[in-house]
């Protein structure tokens, strides 16, 4: 079926209709070849492989290739489990490093792709691959490892993301294979409350490429601090420290500005931050989507998202941002703001009216000021 995938990802690019797709396709597995090389386009910079199995339900749901090579690093288990393993990738990158994994998985066609896919990867003979319901007895009581991982389904936007909602629910997981092992891994979205998880361990948010990507909790004999952050690709990491002094002071704009990441953020390792980093920073702005700091000298970070130079601060109004990037030479504009949808356009429209060059701003709202940046 291999070469009939790769023939349907071809024809595809190429800009063929399905039907005529489908022509050459064996009629009986012509839908799932289909979307097999639809997902595999789409996974392009998700893994670097171009040769695996999975459906888009599963592309969707699978681990970044980055954010599995670093936990599986990070855990190095002897023996680990994956009680919802979907195509495979996270158990995969897991396998590399234990030396017996089980992979299990109630949908049918996806252990079939975790399998596929473990064998492009090398692994697939250190995996159990076992079909069924992770809480059944009769899955329990195959599974011997040292290490529990589950990355459940998340169901549709909920007002509250709950433990009960996820699928498997953490809370089953946990009570059904707390006898076997105390080390357990979940994947838990990350505006979780901190407070409705029951058990000790350590609160993991990882940003990939910029973008809040994943929180992972570990359990006590796995936690290396109570709260962390991680930035990938970079691969550094940021973890709470309760003995530190409070040093975070508020300010007006001064001289430069940041973009702190959303998994500082969300860990509350504002104050670690600034223990961290090496010069006076100030706090500038906390919002949900975006938290901005300050300085008056140029600090230099890898745990910063991004860092400018401010060029300018006018009134919060397109047309007055508008005059000040034409008086300035600017060409580009990139809004950092939170603004309705139906408002975007309209309102970029206004402020990139006759700019000429290839010089970006950039764009933020603080309170009634627009603040123009330019990256440094």
């Amino acid at each position: 079926m291999e070469e009939y995938i790769e023939l349907a990802v071809e024809m595809i690019k190429k800009g063929f209709d399905e039907r005529k797709i489908k022509a050459r396709l064996p009629r009986e597995n012509a839908d799932e070849i289909i979307e097999i090389a639809r997902a595999r386009i789409r996974a392009k910079d998700k893994f670097s492989r171009r040769d695996l199995w999975m459906d888009l339900e599963g592309l969707r749901y699978a681990t970044h290739e980055a954010v599995a090579e670093y936990r599986a690093k990070r855990v190095k288990p002897e023996s680990i489990a994956d009680v919802s393993c979907g195509i495979g990738i996270q158990l995969i990158f897991f396998a590399k490093y234990a030396e017996e994994a089980y992979a299990i998985d109630i949908d049918e066609r996806k252990l079939f792709y975790a399998m596929k896919n473990a064998e492009k990867y090398g692994v697939k003979e250190k995996i159990k691959f076992i079909h069924g319901d992770s809480l059944s007895e009769e899955v329990i009581k195959q599974v011997n490892a040292d290490v529990i991982f589950s990355d459940p389904a998340r169901p549709p936007e909920m007002p509250e993301r709950r433990l009960e909602d996820l699928l498997p629910s953490p809370l089953e997981i946990y009570e059904a294979y707390k006898h076997k092992t105390d080390a357990f891994i979940f994947d838990l979205p990350p505006q979780i409350r901190r407070e409705k998880v029951p058990w000790k361990g350590e609160f993991e948010y990882i940003d990939l490429y910029g973008q809040l990507n994943r929180l992972t909790f570990y359990f006590e004999p796995l936690a290396k601090a109570e709260r962390s952050a991680v930035l990938l690709p970079k691969g550094v990491r940021l973890e709470s420290n309760p003995d530190l002094e409070n040093i975070i002071e508020w300010s007006e704009p001064k001289e430069y500005l940041y973009e702190i990441p959303q998994s500082i953020d969300y860990a509350d390792l504002i104050n670690e931050l600034f223990h961290t980093v090496k010069g006076k920073l100030y706090m500038l702005l906390r919002e949900k989507r975006r938290v901005l700091a300050t300085s008056d000298d140029e600090i230099k970070s890898e745990y910063f998202k991004r860092a400018y130079v401010i060029t300018g601060i006018v009134k919060f109004h397109p047309l007055r941002i508008n005059e000040f990037l034409r008086r300035e030479g600017f060409g580009r504009a990139t809004l950092r703001i939170s603004i309705p949808d139906s408002e975007y356009w309209r309102f970029r429209r206004k402020v990139e009216n006759n700019l000429k060059g290839e010089r970006r701003a950039y764009i933020f709202q603080y309170k009634d000021k627009a603040i123009i940046a330019e990256p440094i």
